[in-house]
């Protein structure tokens, strides 16, 4: 008799188990700029601190997967790791980057912030993709910046496009 409560214990506990996995949630986003440690890190770090989220950034892949309790908790998550200078596109499309409003047209300097920053790798690709949207002449970002100037006659949607196709979020200040 107590051996067949044990295994019905053990049962029990096995099931128990198995629920709680498919209770998990997971997205992964790919395309997200990188480049170093620091990236890795700090994409990490970011999703930290939201309660029953975990991440993992592949610095090969270019891509962050993040393990929840649900969706609700992933999409916070990923809210985090946007509001910390990182952009990527998400394996499911229930999963929404939100990065604020983005004046429309063309604007002679754009004030941004909010982009990671962490090395001047970080500099030189957020450079790289701005200088593809025509009329952009320039760039004030630096290392560790907390905010930037994007120069030029150029249309502004146009650039903070450009940053997210590079891997990066900006707030247009």
């Amino acid at each position: 008799m107590n051996r067949c409560r044990s295994l019905l214990a053990i049962a029990s506990l096995a099931a128990a188990c198995t629920v709680s996995r498919a209770a998990e949630y997971s997205v992964t986003l790919t395309n997200v700029h990188l480049c170093c440690k620091g990236c890795v890190d700090d994409a990490v770090a970011a999703v930290t601190p939201v309660s029953g989220a975990s991440a993992e950034a592949d610095k090969t892949a270019q891509a962050v997967k993040i393990t929840a309790s649900s969706l609700a908790t992933a999409q916070k998550a990923v809210d985090a790791l946007v509001a910390a200078g990182f952009y990527g596109q998400p394996s499911d499309a229930a999963i929404h980057l939100t990065q604020g409003a983005v004046p429309s047209g063309t604007v002679r300097s754009l004030s941004v912030s909010g982009v990671h920053l962490c090395c001047n790798k970080c500099v030189s690709s957020v450079n790289k993709a701005v200088a593809k949207v025509s009329g952009v002449t320039g760039t004030t970002a630096a290392k560790d910046a907390d905010s930037f100037e994007i120069t030029g006659n150029f249309d502004a949607k146009a650039a903070i496009a450009a940053l997210n196709a590079a891997g990066f979020s900006a707030k247009v200040n």
